[in-house]
């Protein structure tokens, strides 16, 4: 398993992340334990979870029940807790279900955080993540009517400023050791590195966005900020949630996958992702490669990639996606991914 720098932390994190959104959900207790068993024994490292988990779907009486599980791991391994790095996220607002969707602010940070570290059973938290923007994103489909008004520059940067020393704090008393971000911009991001540089704040050391065959947003102005700052990509849906292994074309839609519980799988179904999808299928077969296998090597190759969550409800599944790290892609592979990408850039 290739390890890559997680940002400019010191710590090295393995090209593929244990994704737990589903635990508590599709996902028992016991599957969960075995996955983290698994992972570990395969070499990954990187365990990532959140708050608000599980989904599919989010509800108010199972929020926290994945991080449980995570934690009833822990209390039955406690030697083991320094073999990986567990990441989590603090909600932000709109989330109803939690803090009834309060904003993220230097108040919210400590109780959030000691929360978590109960669930998880731990004493601390390796890369403490903030979710999503209080003042709103474009990730989510939301590009296509993103309107970047409505809120006060200086409120912003005054909010940045007071949840860095709120985390300032936390990393003092050894609850949290790094700072990430998801759902954000270039220019979110670039505050938050200069105030963390201007005032020896905690430094921004990820970046957790939705990134794939079938969602490129990432590759402009984020990708230059990634390779630049030294703030790594954690990508979240790899796969497309599931739509780049194939099988949900032609209308299938397999028992217990996350289409027969989300059919719009988060407005990714459009009238032109099977297009797109059967374009990248098509490249996968005639070079003889797995198709979630060839999705997961293109990431690898992506230069601003730190690492790729992904999620599995099976063992089976897990075992199939550990294979991945050993295919590696012909330039004439890359080449026809990129006339695919060019002939369906924006497929949901």
């Amino acid at each position: 398993m290739k390890m890559n720098p997680m940002g400019r932390s010191g710590l090295m994190v393995s090209e593929l992340c244990l994704g737990t959104m589903t635990w508590g959900t599709q996902t028992s207790e016991a599957g969960g334990h075995q996955q983290m068993d698994m992972a570990l024994a395969s070499g990954i490292n990187f365990v990532d979870t959140a708050e608000m988990y599980p989904v599919n779907p989010v509800s108010k009486e199972t929020i926290g029940k994945t991080e449980a599980i995570i934690g009833t791991w822990n209390a039955a391994n406690p030697s083991r807790r320094g073999e990986f790095i567990l990441a989590t996220k603090h909600s932000g607002e709109g989330m109803g279900y939690v803090r009834d969707g309060a904003p993220i602010s230097g108040e919210t940070i400590r109780n959030t955080i000691e929360g978590s570290l109960k669930r998880l059973q731990t004493d601390y938290i390796d890369l403490y993540q903030f979710h999503w923007p209080n003042r709103g994103s474009y990730m989510f489909r939301k590009n296509w009517t993103y309107d970047p008004t409505g809120w006060s520059k200086s409120e912003v940067i005054d909010n940045m400023r007071d949840c860095l020393e709120a985390l300032q704090a936390e990393v003092d008393r050894g609850t949290i050791r790094h700072f990430g971000l998801s759902n954000e911009s270039a220019w979110g991001t670039a505050q938050w590195l200069r105030l963390s540089e201007d005032h020896g704040l905690p430094r921004v050391q990820t970046m957790q966005n939705e990134y794939s065959l079938l969602c490129r947003l990432y590759d402009t102005d984020m990708a230059e900020l990634s390779v630049a700052e030294d703030v790594g990509l954690i990508t979240f849906s790899p796969l497309g949630t599931g739509l780049l292994t194939g099988k949900y074309q032609n209308g299938a839609v397999p028992d217990g996958s996350r289409k027969s519980i989300s059919p719009e799988l988060g407005g990714r179904q459009s009238d032109r992702v099977e297009g797109a999808v059967a374009a990248y299928l098509d490249i996968a077969q005639r070079h003889g490669l797995d198709p979630v296998h060839m999705a997961l090597a293109w990431c690898r190759t992506r230069p601003f990639m730190c690492s790729s969550i992904f999620g599995a409800t099976t063992l089976p599944q897990l075992e199939h996606i550990l294979a991945s790290v050993d295919v590696s892609l012909s330039d004439e592979v890359l080449d026809e991914i990129t006339a695919a990408h060019k002939a369906h850039p924006m497929p949901y």
